[in-house]
C-alpha cells in the first residue's frame, strides 16, 4: 500500500466482500509493474492516498456470479466504465466519460484478493503462462493504437522507442503483415531484440544518418510511424520519418509541457496524428487470443519476477538498463 509518495508499506487488512451480484472476487496471482505505478509512487500522478497500486492483474476467480466458475484463470480489464454515456454507447468505452482505473482511482491488484466488476474479467487459456499474463493488458493498448492507425499488410512501419510497448508494436506490425518494419532506439540490446521479434531494420537513435537510413528503408518515409518513447523530441522525429500523407501514432504518454517541435513539417506533410488511449473490451479479448496462439511472444519482455517484498525497491528504482517488464508474483514467498 502506498501510504504517501515514495513510501510503501505491507498491511494486513480485512478481506474484501462482495456487495453486489455483478461483482467478482479474484485471488491475485501476478501483477505487472507499469510506468503509471512508478509515476503514482513518486507523486507525479496524484491519487487519493493510501492506495493499493497495480492495474495489470491476473488471477483466478474466488467468488461471484455463475458466469465464471471458481478457479477460472482470468485477466482483469482495469478500466471500469459506466456503460451508459455517449462514448460507451458508441463502443468507445476506453474513453468513457466516467471511467475509473483500478490501481489509480480505486485500490488495485497488489493484494491477495480484489473485488472487480464481473464484466471486467477475461478468461485466460492454459497456453498463457502466469508470469506473462499481466503484460497482455499493455498489449491490448498497443493493439488498440494500431487499429486506429489502420496498420495493414505491406505498409511500412517505423517504431521509435523499443521498450516494452515498442517491442510489442514491432510484433503487432509483423503480425499484421507490415513491411518494411524499422525499429529505433539507443540500446544495442533492444535493437537486437527488435530484429528477433520481427523488425527488418534496426537503427540506433544516435546514428548521425538515422533519418536518411530510415527514409531509404521505407522508400521515402513510413506509412505509419509509432512513437513509443513518450517525449516531444521523439514525436518530432516521428514527423520527420513519416511520408507525406502518412500517419503518426502518438502512442507514448508525453508529460512535457514544452519543447521544440516541427509544426510546419506536420502541416506540410498533411499527416494524420492519432493519440490512442487505453483499450476497448474487444482489444483485450483479441490481445489474449494472439498471445494464446503464439502470434505475439511476451516472454522475452518479462525480464524480472519479484515477490511482494520487492515492490518498494522496484518502484523506487524505476526504469533500469536491462529491465523491461517487472512482474510481481503475489504468492511468492
Amino acid at each position: 500500500m502506498l501510504e504517501r509518495p515514495e513510501h510503501v508499506e505491507t498491511r494486513v487488512i480485512d478481506p474484501p466482500r462482495l456487495d453486489h451480484p455483478t461483482q467478482s472476487l479474484v485471488r491475485v496471482r501476478t501483477v505487472g509493474l507499469c510506468g503509471t505505478d512508478v509515476s503514482i509512487f513518486h507523486g507525479s500522478i496524484p491519487v487519493a492516498l493510501p492506495r493499493v497500486l497495480g492495474h495489470e492483474i491476473s488471477g483466478e476467480v474466488a467468488d461471484g456470479p455463475d458466469s465464471l466458475a471458481r478457479g477460472t484463470r482470468v485477466l482483469i480489464d482495469p478500466n471500469v466504465t459506466c456503460g451508459v454515456c455517449a462514448r460507451c454507447l458508441e463502443h468507445r468505452e476506453n474513453i468513457c466519460d466516467r471511467a475509473l482505473l483500478i490501481g489509480r482511482d480505486r485500490d488495485g491488484g497488489m493484494q491477495d484478493l480484489v473485488v472487480v466488476p464481473a464484466s471486467n474479467l477475461h478468461p485466460l487459456p492454459a497456453s498463457v503462462p502466469e508470469h506473462v499474463a499481466p503484460a497482455i493488458q499493455m498489449l491490448s493498448t498497443c493493439l488498440h493504437g494500431q487499429r486506429l492507425a489502420r496498420v495493414d499488410p505491406d505498409m511500412s512501419v517505423v517504431v521509435v522507442g523499443l521498450g516494452v510497448t515498442g517491442s510489442m508494436h514491432v510484433q503487432l506490425a509483423r503480425m499484421r503483415g507490415a513491411h518494411a518494419i524499422v525499429g529505433i532506439t539507443r540500446s544495442p540490446e533492444k535493437l537486437a531484440m527488435s530484429v528477433r521479434l520481427g523488425a527488418d531494420v534496426a537503427i540506433g537513435a544516435d546514428d548521425p544518418d538515422l533519418v536518411p537510413r530510415t527514409l531509404e528503408a521505407t522508400g521515402g518515409g513510413a506509412d505509419v510511424v509509432i512513437e513509443s518513447a513518450g517525449t516531444v523530441a521523439t514525436l518530432g522525429l516521428s514527423v520527420a520519418l513519416a511520408r507525406p500523407g502518412g500517419c503518426v501514432l502518438a502512442y507514448g504518454t508525453i508529460t512535457e509541457g514544452d519543447g521544440k517541435f516541427p509544426y510546419y513539417d506536420l502541416y506540410y506533410k498533411e499527416l494524420d496524428v492519432i493519440s490512442p488511449r487505453a483499450a476497448t473490451v474487444r482489444d483485450v479479448a483479441d490481445a489474449i487470443e494472439i498471445v494464446a496462439d503464439g502470434s505475439v511472444d511476451l516472454a522475452p519482455l518479462v525480464t524480472h519476477r519479484i515477490g511482494p517484498d520487492g515492490v518498494g525497491d522496484a518502484l523506487a528504482a524505476g526504469p533500469q538498463p536491462g529491465r523491461l517488464k517487472t512482474v510481481i508474483e503475489m504468492d511468492a514467498s
